[in-house]
């Protein structure tokens, strides 16, 4: 079986990160628009769906801190991917990676967790089927 694409809101405090890390997100595969700051962020999850929200390492300690939030506020169903945090604290945060981890090590970490569009049945109906 395939893997699902995902739709991933992709936020970064740096544009030449955001650039880099965002191609390699669509290289694996998934479908990202990419957000430059906390402004960036939340005005596209007012406008759009996703299925997960990756936070980098980039934004401010504030921004990764108080960015779930909003996440949820807009969307319940929506997973949330906080790099370069202890997520494990934070109740809106699904995974966390550690400080200086690999995109590798991220994309692995999105493919582990469970995240709606990835199950077949919820591919299924997004796809309209």
């Amino acid at each position: 079986m395939a893997k699902a694409k995902l739709r991933i809101l992709y936020g970064e405090g740096d544009s030449e990160v955001l650039a880099a890390q965002a191609a390699a997100l669509e290289k694996a595969g998934h479908i990202v628009l990419p957000a430059e700051g906390r402004k960036a962020v939340t005005e596209a999850l007012a406008k759009n769906s996703f299925d997960l929200v990756v936070l980098g390492a980039t934004l401010t300690r504030n921004d990764r801190h108080h960015l779930p939030y909003m996440v949820k506020k807009a969307s319940s169903e929506t997973s949330v991917l906080v790099m370069h945090a202890d997520g494990s604290r934070h109740p809106y945060v699904d995974a966390c990676t550690d400080t200086g981890a690999s995109l590798e090590s991220v994309l692995n970490r999105i493919e582990s967790m469970k995240i709606a569009g990835m199950t077949p049945k919820a591919a299924s109906a997004a796809a309209g089927r």
